[in-house]
């Protein structure tokens, strides 16, 4: 049996907000991963100019990322075993949420087709 999508059901501003954190982890200059534990501290985030803001090699527009300031959206994250909040300062990713698959709501990362 194939493994089953969303498994601990997270509703879609959950899904675009971990989409985010995942990328944010992927860069050294918005986070800083503990060997030890794989856990990965996101203390910067974006700051929207007009409509959309830069991940990385993305871009993602401001209204799919009102997650990432909403105390709520990590509180759940952190109550399912994918983030540790430390709200409004940082967020740690565990493993768990590093490694969980958002399906295709990682659709809101435009990439370039060059």
């Amino acid at each position: 049996m194939p493994p089953k999508n969303n498994p601990l059901k997270l509703n879609k501003l959950q899904l675009k907000t971990l989409t985010l954190l995942q990328q944010l982890a992927r860069y050294p200059e918005s986070s800083t991963t503990d060997a030890a534990t794989g856990e990965v501290t996101i203390s910067t985030f974006p700051n929207p100019h007009g409509n959309h803001f830069h991940l990385g090699d993305a871009v993602v527009m401001s209204k799919d990322a009102s997650g990432l300031k909403n105390e709520a959206v990590w509180t759940a994250l952190a109550r399912k075993g994918l983030a540790i909040s430390s709200f409004p300062m940082a967020l740690k990713l565990t493993p768990a949420g590093v490694a969980y698959d958002v399906g295709k709501i990682a659709e809101i990362l435009h990439r370039s087709d060059h």
